[in-house]
């Protein structure tokens, strides 16, 4: 698609943008690289809601939080062994805790866990 535009263009492409994939361009925009998507579950009783997860970077979402002046104090988790320890590290150094849920009690975070 991009050798295409650029093709379009008159220009060549750079040689290391030739070959990237789309796995090489995920990998490099990680960090910076937020992920949202809608979940549309229904309820017991047949109503639909919408709930709209963000998944960003936590570097970016404390500079997010700061940007817009909220303060933090807590953030709530389970206990998922994928949260890597930096996680914690980056939140201590802007002040937030973070509070885990109890073990095999997703109720604690519901909302997240649903």
């Amino acid at each position: 698609m991009w050798e295409e535009i650029l093709k379009q263009a008159g220009l060549d492409p750079a040689p290391e943008r030739a070959s990237t994939t789309r796995a090489d361009f995920l990998r490099s925009q990680a960090d910076a690289l937020p992920a949202c998507d809608f979940i549309e579950p229904t309820t017991l009783n047949g109503q639909r809601q919408y709930i709209l997860a963000v998944i960003q970077a936590i570097t970016n979402l404390v500079m997010d939080l700061n940007d817009a002046g909220c303060r933090a104090r807590h953030l709530l988790r389970d206990r998922d062994g994928k949260f890597p320890e930096l996680m914690n590290e980056i939140l201590a150094e802007a002040g937030i805790k973070t509070a885990l849920t109890g073990i095999r009690m997703s109720r604690m975070n519901f909302i997240m866990e649903r």
